[in-house]
């Protein structure tokens, strides 16, 4: 039920949307008569979408996550590594068979170089299909065409092709490895995600090593205009909102148990 609702809930709330939604609204209002409704409806719509495409407002919000975990010191051996999946373009691997990456595709990259530096460590890569209304492949089935074709050997491969987000992924991945005490696992996720991926893991028993790829900004971000092309803007803004809302959403849920986990706790 959470994950449905939780999909449910992004759908209506993401920037985009919402913007849409409350331009929609205000249409209806102004065929109605209701013209305060309508001027309110248009002018929320146009600050959303302003503040999210013309401003550097998702790059500040997505810095504190992306901050929380620094890359520590690589441990000189390394049991297993898990990535999390999101790194692929899911609904064109599907039809096309290929290995699309997407802007979370470091994921991915970064799996291999690590692979190479420790080519005795298992390598699980973690995700089934989280669309609820899209078809697209899961990571862990588009994960070996990749990996292989990179040079990493099929038998180091561990596929949790089950689950639909971070809190299955962490559940899964325990079921599925059962780590033994003294082993030493790498985390492979977006730096933004790794605060809510970390805790996650720690709240299933599974103790890793966070390293974090596919930073999204510079760490010198500030107020401003214009700080990138608007596309990317409010992708940055879409990807900021979401994670804290899921952070938030996973606090009061009890599966994490602090808002804005980090490297204490």
């Amino acid at each position: 039920m959470f994950f449905y609702l939780s999909k449910i809930f992004w759908f209506f709330i993401q920037p985009l949307n919402l913007a849409i939604f409350l331009l929609l609204a205000g249409l209806l209002a102004a065929m109605i008569g209701r013209r305060r409704l309508a001027v309110t409806g248009s002018v929320l719509a146009f600050l959303i979408l302003a503040l999210s495409a013309w401003t550097s407002l998702g790059a500040m919000m997505l810095n504190p996550l992306e901050e929380r975990f620094a890359r520590p010191k690589l441990p000189e051996k390394i049991d297993g590594i898990v990535v999390l999946g999101g790194g692929f373009e899911g609904a064109i691997n599907l039809v096309r068979g290929g290995y699309e990456l997407n802007g979370s595709g470091d994921r991915m990259v970064e799996a291999a170089v690590l692979a190479r530096r420790f080519p005795t460590a298992k390598i699980v890569v973690s995700g089934g299909t989280g669309e609820l209304f899209l078809d697209g492949e899961g990571d862990a089935a588009t994960a070996p065409r990749l990996l292989t074709a990179l040079g990493v050997t099929a038998d180091r491969l561990i596929l949790e092709n089950k689950s639909r987000n971070t809190y299955e992924n962490a559940v899964f991945t325990k079921e599925l490895v059962t780590p033994k005490r003294g082993e030493t696992w790498l985390l492979v996720t977006s730096a933004f995600h790794m605060p809510r991926a970390k805790a996650l893991f720690d709240k299933a028993g599974f103790a890793t090593v966070p390293w974090p790829v596919d930073y999204r900004t510079s760490g010198r971000e500030g107020v401003g205009l214009f700080r990138d092309n608007p596309a990317d803007s409010l992708q940055a803004t879409t990807t900021a909102i979401r994670e804290w809302i899921g952070l938030f959403a996973y606090w009061l849920s009890g599966r994490i148990d602090q808002p804005f986990p980090g490297p204490g706790g």
